[in-house]
């Protein structure tokens, strides 16, 4: 299924700094950043879970702000991309 995370990470202090990084590292496992607080995945419900779960207990829950958009598996027709960066295909083969 295809989820949209978002976050907003207060990084006033040096914690919060600290939980930006490690809310970034972790969804950079998971999927493509496609702005700098978004991130596009394709997972399973479990992994999606544990994802989200992993997350939370990141977060600073008064200071920060996550979001999780679950589109489901037919995603295609409910994104629409415009602007700069390119558009990518999350199910289409991986070049390395």
């Amino acid at each position: 299924m295809f989820v949209l995370i978002t976050y907003d990470v207060a990084v006033t202090t040096d914690d919060g700094k600290k939980r930006l990084r490690a809310i970034s590292r972790e969804c950079q496992n998971y999927g493509q950043r496609v702005q700098n607080s978004v991130f596009e995945c394709i997972l399973q419900y479990s992994t999606y879970k544990t994802l989200q779960k992993k997350l939370l207990s990141i977060m600073d829950k008064s200071a920060d702000s996550l979001r999780f958009y679950v589109l489901g598996n037919s995603y295609k027709e409910k994104v629409e991309h415009y602007g700069a960066k390119p558009g990518y295909d999350p199910e289409g083969p991986l070049i390395i």
